[in-house]
């Protein structure tokens, strides 16, 4: 069986909090284990989007919000599109267990987000799902 699930896949969240938002697969977790009896991934995306930038005081239009998240598989839908960032030593799967790695992996996500954004790659990752 062809695996979609790969790191660096971009995927729409479907259930949660974060319902409609893009993301990103950091790692997938096909092995399931004793607290997580089921297929699942770690992924990071965006919270809030960047604003239209129209002035040159676009440093503060360009701030995205980043959220780090375990999601089953059942609650993603990938798309056909993948996004070569590298978040792989940015984000593990231990930095999600403690708060304070878990802010680090976010301070350190947002920056690659940040600069992917205004290097002017991938705009479609960085725009609304209007729907």
């Amino acid at each position: 069986m062809v695996k979609v699930l790969k790191p660096g896949k971009a995927v729409i969240l479907l259930q949660g909090r974060y319902a409609g938002k893009k993301a990103v697969i950091v790692k997938s977790f096909d092995d399931v284990n004793r607290e997580k009896t089921y297929g699942h991934c770690l992924v990071a995306g965006l919270k809030k989007y960047p604003s239209k930038v129209i002035h040159k005081d676009s440093a503060k239009n360009s701030r995205v919000k980043c959220f780090l998240k375990l999601i089953n598989y059942q609650h993603l839908m990938p798309t056909r599109y993948s996004l070569d960032l590298d978040l792989k030593d940015v984000v593990t799967g231990e930095s999600i267990s403690s708060k304070d790695k878990k802010v680090t992996a976010l301070k350190e996500a947002k920056t690659k987000f940040e600069e992917r954004f205004k290097s002017g790659k991938n705009k479609w990752f960085f725009t609304k799902l209007r729907f």
